[in-house]
C-alpha cells in the first residue's frame, strides 16, 4: 500500500504523491489547504509527478487547491499531472480550467 501525501519542497513547490482515492482525499484536501494558506509566495505549483494513481479524487483536490489559492489570493497552477487524471479531466471537460493559473 502506497502512502500518500502533500507536501511543501524547500523551492515553496507543492509535491501530491501516492494514491488518490475516496481513503485519501479527505487528509490530503485538509493538508494542502493549510499549505496554501500559511505559504508566502504569491504563485504557487502543484507538482503531480509523484502520484501513482488517481480517481476523480484526484482531480477533485486539484480544483479544491485552485478554489483555497484563490481564496489566498494566489496563483495556482499545476505540474506533470498524470495520464489518469488527464483522461479524467479531459472526460469531464476540465482540461481548460486545470491547464491555465
Amino acid at each position: 500500500m502506497s502512502v500518500s501525501a502533500i507536501r511543501i519542497s524547500e523551492t515553496g513547490e507543492l509535491q501530491l504523491s501516492g494514491m488518490l482515492d475516496y481513503r485519501t482525499g479527505p487528509d490530503l484536501r485538509k493538508q494542502g489547504q493549510a499549505l496554501i494558506k500559511s505559504s508566502t509566495a504569491t504563485e504557487l505549483v502543484v507538482d503531480c509527478s509523484a502520484v501513482l494513481k488517481s480517481s476523480s479524487v484526484g482531480l477533485s483536490l486539484l480544483l479544491c487547491f485552485m478554489r483555497d489559492a484563490e481564496a489566498a489570493g494566489k496563483a495556482l497552477s499545476i505540474r506533470a499531472m498524470p495520464e489518469d487524471m488527464r483522461e479524467i479531466a479531459q472526460v469531464s471537460e476540465l482540461t481548460e480550467l486545470l491547464a491555465h493559473p
